[in-house]
């Protein structure tokens, strides 16, 4: 007599499957439904979206940085302390846009959670690392709103930074569906001094624009002059016939939380509270309309 053969896991409790490459669909499929069954849960009707870089700390931090270089690291040699130095220095200099984003992400979101709607709008958005994403996840939440973290798994260490609002934190394995998620909600971009990683995204975004592919008005603001023309000659773009005069009105370049501040609420007031939006405005699922 034969043992009785035990029952095999139903396919969506197969780990060795959906871990598997033939699990890919699913798993690509669950970072889209997952988050916006969260999202529809909280509320969020849309965000304002922060990048910049995850390297920059607040002032104090910086101070801090400089001051415990030069009090340990006598014993270098010359060339190696002047380096360590020099990368300090420049912590305490970029420091200030920690702040700015900080300043800028309260009075956005103080702003916001008066605004009387069903839903939360223009919720602040990060990509829930440390730098100024932890700095706008920080203003937020001092100004006692809500902000969403948009992490993902990379081969470094990036844990999420502690001011997310728990329920709104998001770990990705996908990069492609994180920043489905960066673009799909948002009415606002404001790119802060960063990396490879903000000019990917700031690109992305500006391309979407560009091409007519986003389903709304989106405002992008290129924060901190000083730093970003130094990157970026986007008149450059013009003079060569790249891209038409006009593709520059996609962006507004700005030195001061005030004046970010002002070009938003100004911007979503007229496009998302109260004018014409560029077109339908879309939610997935909760407007029943395709993404």
């Amino acid at each position: 007599m034969t043992d009785k053969l035990k029952s095999a896991p139903v396919a969506y409790q197969n780990e060795p499957f959906l871990n598997s490459p033939d699990g890919r669909i699913l798993r690509m499929l669950a970072e889209y439904q997952e988050p916006l069954a969260r999202f529809r849960h909280e509320q969020i009707q849309d965000t304002v979206v922060f990048f910049g870089s995850a390297r920059f700390q607040g002032r104090k931090a910086a101070d801090n940085a400089l001051n415990e270089i030069k009090n340990t690291h006598t014993t270098e040699s010359s060339a190696d302390l002047e380096q360590h130095l020099k990368r300090a220095q420049a912590g305490v200099n970029m420091a200030r846009y920690y702040e700015d984003a900080r300043k800028l992400a309260h009075m956005l979101t103080k702003w916001s959670i008066n605004i009387p709607a069903r839903r939360h709008r223009f919720v602040v958005t990060t990509g829930g690392g440390p730098g100024i994403m932890e700095a706008a996840n920080l203003g937020a939440h001092e100004a006692g709103g809500k902000s969403i973290g948009l992490n993902i798994q990379l081969p470094f260490e990036q844990y999420p930074n502690p001011y997310i609002t728990p329920s709104l934190n998001f770990q990705f394995h996908y990069f492609f569906m994180r920043k489905f998620w960066f673009a799909y909600l948002a009415k606002g971009l404001v790119i802060f001094p960063g990396g490879f990683g903000t000019m990917d995204e700031l690109f992305e975004i500006l391309t979407l624009a560009q091409t007519d592919k986003l389903a709304k008005k989106i405002l992008v603001i290129i924060y901190g002059s000083e730093y970003w023309n130094r990157i970026i000659n986007f008149q450059a773009f013009v003079d060569a016939g790249a891209v038409s005069p006009q593709d520059l009105d996609l962006i507004k370049i700005v030195d001061t939380p005030e004046d970010a501040f002002e070009y938003l609420r100004d911007g979503l007031t007229k496009y998302h509270l109260g004018g014409t939006p560029k077109k339908q405005e879309v939610m997935p699922e909760i407007a029943k309309t395709r993404p």
